[in-house]
């Protein structure tokens, strides 16, 4: 889980050392970069969130199947 989240943060900042300046600069010109951060920063939370969900249930089937065989 950790290494994917290391690689998840390594591209978007290659993705975000990559995009054009002129356009931050619009963006932050008119006030407007900081509502594109927070929705940036709403969806990768929502993501690692059920990311995080999934991982349990997941672990949690695994313990079960695991008693089964038992």
């Amino acid at each position: 889980m950790r290494i994917i989240l290391g690689i998840v943060f390594a591209l978007l900042s290659n993705f975000a050392i990559a995009q054009s300046v002129e356009m931050a600069d619009q963006f932050r010109s008119e006030g407007k970069i900081y509502v594109v951060i927070a929705v940036i920063g709403t969806l990768l939370v929502g993501f690692f969130i059920y990311l995080i969900v999934i991982d349990k249930k997941l672990s949690k089937l695994e313990k079960k199947l695991k008693e089964r065989e038992h």
